[in-house]
Order: C-alpha cells, then sequence, then structure tokens
C-alpha cells in the first residue's frame, strides 16, 4: 500500500495522490483554502487525553505508539482510512515538527503491516 507521511506545511506535489490530514486540530497558519488536503479524518487522530500526555517527548514515543495502536483497534476512524487508502497512492498529512515521532508515521507503519 503506497502510504507517504508529510507535515502539512510542506507545498503540495502530485506524487502526493490523495493527501488525508490526520491530526485531530487544524495546524497552525495554514488556510484551510490553500492545505490542499481532500480529506480530514480528525477522528483517526489520538484521543485528546492521549495526545496531551504524550506532549512531543520523545522519551515517551514507545509507550505513546502502545497506547494509540491500542485506541487505533476499535477506532472505526482507522478502517475508513484503511479503505481509502487501499491502492491508492496516499499522503498522511501531519502538523507536528517532530518529522519521526507523530501519529502519522504510527498510522503508516500499520496500514503498511496490513
Amino acid at each position: 500500500m503506497p502510504v507517504k507521511i508529510k507535515r502539512i506545511y510542506e507545498p503540495a506535489a502530485p506524487e502526493d495522490g490523495q493527501r488525508i490530514l490526520v491530526d485531530r486540530l487544524w495546524p497552525r497558519g495554514v488556510a484551510k483554502a490553500e492545505a490542499h488536503i481532500d480529506l480530514w479524518l480528525k477522528d483517526v487522530a489520538p484521543s485528546a487525553d492521549l495526545r496531551r500526555w504524550f506532549g512531543h517527548k520523545p522519551e515517551r514515543w514507545a509507550e505513546f505508539q502502545k497506547r494509540y495502536l491500542a485506541e487505533l483497534k476499535d477506532n472505526p476512524a482507522f478502517e475508513d482510512l484503511r479503505r481509502l487508502a487501499r491502492g491508492k497512492p496516499t499522503t498522511l498529512l501531519y502538523g507536528a515538527k517532530d518529522e519521526t515521532c507523530n501519529q502519522a508515521r504510527v498510522l503508516a507503519d500499520r496500514l503498511k503491516g496490513d
């Protein structure tokens, strides 16, 4: 399954395919009209409690992944994402500064594991 991740602050490119924003909150400083997204799937993002607990602290990354994957097991929005990304070039967009430790990485890894 061709799934990539990209910061929403990077320019859109034709090779992105469908662009799906996977943040619960709209990224700061990005105008909706200029975001070039096909879908905002906010319900696939980590819960507000998990997002606050993680706080993008690298030392919490391993535990965050475990907790987030547990949330995804019963999340119908993840099944929607899986269906949408099946066989189509897809780029998951996120707003976090950390390009390694973010929910889009967890989602892409999980989708690639299917």
